[in-house]
């Protein structure tokens, strides 16, 4: 999915350099900000998440807004 395609919630702190922002809006539906992902050298493991939550880079995991 392009970032051309997303709108951005107020930034609300830093990881690993990059925003961590309160909400991210695609086309598939609003998601805010719930926690930073547990990775390793190898990646994040998808396990993590809830169904309804996505993970963003770069390790930053979003709930979906209902």
């Amino acid at each position: 999915m392009s970032k051309r395609n997303q709108n951005y919630g107020p930034p609300i702190g830093t990881f690993m350099g990059r925003p961590i922002f309160r909400s991210i809006e695609n086309q598939d539906g609003t998601f805010v900000f719930d926690r930073i992902a547990q990775c390793d050298d190898e990646g994040c493991p998808l396990d993590q998440l809830a169904q309804n939550e996505r993970l963003f880079a770069p390790g930053l995991i979003y709930r979906y807004k209902r």
